[in-house]
């Protein structure tokens, strides 16, 4: 399979600085954070879009990070997180707009970082053909990425965002095969972060983590716990459940200074029915 890149569409997004912040004094370190923002369902009643999105990007603001994956944000989810967070470039490269499909989307700071070029693909056998799926995938899944330049070390780098099935077994092991490939024929350090539906003890982390790769999980880097409190989907409840199916993967190009798992909400009503996943980083 060949992965072919554009010049990558970019629409100019705010950032605040809140806890837990960044440590002082190091302009080279990167926070990068994944977020699941639940797709927009009319059946969410007090947890709909329209009544959490202030939520959403507020959230985002206040965690500030430098390079945002989110998964199954509509066009007009990603479009109103594009009017309120102007700091942020909204990175969608060769995208077909529609408005139904669920889309992994990265949002960059270009005060940090330079966009020199991406692309994305549909996770199956026919990866340039819109909303394509195939093996026992439940739905067309799909991977967005960029080049960058960090514009304080002058270094590039790649980073990317994917979603993989939430019900195809194979669909997730083949998927995750697609993801490996496009890393394995990378010569630059690389991130890769997403929802993955699936738990760090699967076929798919295995797959993603391998000797092949090079990528690392930065929760476990950091030696943080496996368990009930690290499960990342929550259902609006607020308590955890499942798995921690949302994870950060780096090369090693990259320290890992914290990872941590966001939990916020306000009087029980939580951003989305995925607890966001973030990791600081500074390059090795």
């Amino acid at each position: 399979m060949s992965f072919s890149e554009g010049s990558g569409l970019t629409s100019p997004m705010i950032a605040g600085s809140l806890n837990p912040t960044l440590p002082q004094g190091s302009a080279q370190m990167m926070r990068i954070m994944t977020f699941n923002i639940r797709f927009e369902n009319d059946r969410d009643g007090p947890d709909g879009w329209d009544q959490r999105r202030d939520r959403v990007a507020g959230l985002i603001q206040r965690y500030d990070p430098l390079i945002l994956g989110t998964q199954e944000g509509k066009w007009n989810q990603l479009s109103y997180l594009h009017i309120h967070l102007p700091a942020y470039v909204l990175h969608t490269p060769n995208r077909i707009i529609d408005d139904d499909s669920q889309c992994p989307t990265l949002f960059i700071r270009p005060d940090r970082y330079e966009i020199l070029g991406g692309s994305e693909w549909w996770l199956s056998k026919t990866p340039e053909v819109h909303l394509s799926k195939d093996w026992d995938s439940a739905f067309p899944r799909m991977m967005s990425t960029a080049r960058l330049r960090d514009r304080s070390t002058g270094y590039e780098f790649r980073v990317a965002v994917t979603h993989l099935d939430h019900l195809g077994i194979e669909a997730r092991s083949r998927q995750a095969s697609i993801v490996a490939e496009w890393v394995q024929g990378l010569t630059e350090p690389v991130i890769v972060m997403g929802d993955f539906n699936d738990n760090p003890d699967s076929p798919v982390h295995h797959i993603l983590t391998s000797r092949n790769t090079g990528l690392r999980d930065t929760w476990e880097m950091m030696g943080r716990h496996e368990g009930p409190e690290s499960f990342t989907h929550h259902g609006f409840q607020g308590i955890p459940q499942i798995a921690r199916m949302d994870w950060i993967l780096v090369s090693r190009h990259f320290r890992v200074r914290n990872a941590f798992i966001i939990r916020d909400n306000e009087n029980g009503r939580y951003p989305s029915d995925h607890f966001p996943c973030v990791t600081d980083l500074e390059w090795a």
